[in-house]
């Protein structure tokens, strides 16, 4: 797994993907900052993590398209198909390099509280508890990402339905109000913006909501495993 992992991680930066990433999670995480706490003056840093949602719908299927879809694409699936090395290990190496890539930004946003800090009140503990969610819930994106770009050689495909599927998420809470009370009951219950907001606007720790966040990554890595599993017999 940690020659997978090291492979693609060299991969995204050979080919400017991981820069190109990095550069434009960056580069709205600085506008947000300077709008929303150094010049409104707002001591929660993570109203910045929360306008940033919607910039990683356009930033993670171009991080996640060619995880899969290259492979499969230029031929080089078999090689991993049959090497040696279990398919969890290909699709972990994979997926571990992605999030190491979009840890970076994180790590970079973990110093902006404590610039509010530097210059008058600032909420630390619900800013980092905050940046913990927005990381496990780009973990989630990820996964989703990878699992559909397994699915098919193209990565405009796997961009655009990727895109597609995180569009949804991001409205989960306005499309399952048009359904009837006790099926939209039960379907709130699994919207990840609501899970993210109650860090952001109570500064509550919501573990369900991690465990959620953990939950569906492993599920969609699960799958991506599967769909190798599937092609490798077939």
């Amino acid at each position: 797994m940690s020659a997978i992992y090291k492979r693609e991680l060299s991969s995204y930066f050979n080919s400017m993907i991981g820069y190109v990433f990095i550069a434009v999670l960056v580069f709205f995480t600085g506008i947000y900052f300077m709008a929303y706490n150094l010049y409104n003056g707002l001591p929660q840093f993570s109203y910045t993590l929360y306008s940033l949602m919607s910039i990683l719908m356009f930033a993670i299927p171009l991080l996640t398209m060619k995880s899969m879809a290259e492979e499969r694409r230029s031929r080089t699936d078999q090689l991993l198909l049959t090497a040696p090395v279990s398919l969890t290990g290909v699709v972990m190496g994979k997926f571990l390099a992605m999030a190491t890539i979009f840890l970076i930004p994180v790590a970079l946003c973990a110093f902006c509280p404590l610039i509010i800090a530097m210059n008058g009140e600032a909420r630390l503990l619900s800013d980092y508890a905050s940046l913990l969610a927005f990381f496990l819930m780009g973990c989630v994106f990820i996964a989703i990402g990878m699992f559909l770009s397994s699915l098919t050689e193209s990565q405009i495909i796997a961009a655009v339905s990727t895109f597609a599927v995180l569009l949804v998420l991001f409205l989960w809470d306005d499309l399952v109000s048009f359904l009837p009370s006790a099926l939209s009951s039960l379907l709130s219950a699994f919207s990840f913006t609501q899970v993210f907001y109650n860090f952001v606007q109570y500064s509550v720790f919501d573990l369900k909501g991690l465990v959620l966040y953990v939950s569906l990554a492993a599920l969609f890595l699960f799958l991506t495993v599967q769909t190798l599993q599937k092609r490798r017999w077939a």
